[in-house]
């Protein structure tokens, strides 16, 4: 099984996401049953998607057909990172709620990863999404509460964006572990452990 493991946390070891990412990588069976490619948007320094960071089957990448060698580098990176996703049977994503959103360096690697005539097309009766058949983990932090019953829920935009994304370029399979409430001093303990008990029981 080809595992695609994407960290996108701008806190580096105090990152709950990153935590919970790496622990259901290693519950899925890591490097010793798997191949695994691990992406890290921020260290990356992902930029923002434009018709020249785009990925060459992007048809926006047409607008710029002659690239310079910085440009050129930045395609072939994003080309990587759409033939990284195209290629993994399941993909584990290190999600941060930032001001009830993903983090822009992780907005930069969605976006390159939904390209007309590859991971969607048209159909008779709307969009058809190419990419099914993938399972996708998000391992989600978030600093207060969003969910079903919380009173803030509306204000989620991380996951449900994700969810959406995914699911319009055609993947069914999307499971979540999240930990929430980090931010208030005598929940994080119990939301972190909660999490990581949660992270070690996804089915592998």
């Amino acid at each position: 099984m080809k595992i695609l493991h994407v960290d996108s946390s701008i806190t580096g070891e105090r990152s709950v996401s990153r935590e919970l990412s790496a622990l259901t990588v290693a519950r899925l069976g890591g490097r010793e049953q798997h191949e695994v490619t691990y992406r890290d948007v921020v260290a990356d320094d992902l930029p923002h998607f434009t018709a020249a960071t785009a990925p060459t089957a992007h048809p926006l990448s047409k607008a710029v057909p002659v690239l310079d060698q910085a440009q050129q580098a930045k395609r072939d990176a994003s080309d990587a990172i759409l033939k990284e996703f195209i290629e993994a049977d399941t993909v584990v994503i290190g999600v941060p709620m930032y001001n009830f959103t993903l983090p822009s360096e992780l907005k930069a690697w969605l976006d390159r990863i939904i390209v007309p005539g590859t991971t969607f097309k048209p159909g008779p009766n709307g969009p058809e999404g190419l990419a099914g058949g993938k399972r996708v983990i998000l391992a989600i932090a978030r600093g207060g509460y969003y969910g079903e019953e919380a009173a803030f829920q509306a204000a989620e935009h991380a996951e449900s964006l994700l969810r959406t994304a995914l699911g319009f370029i055609g993947v069914e399979s999307i499971e979540s572990v999240i930990a929430e409430g980090l931010n208030i001093a005598d929940a994080r303990e119990n939301a972190v452990a909660s999490a990581r008990e949660a992270a070690r029981q996804i089915a592998f």
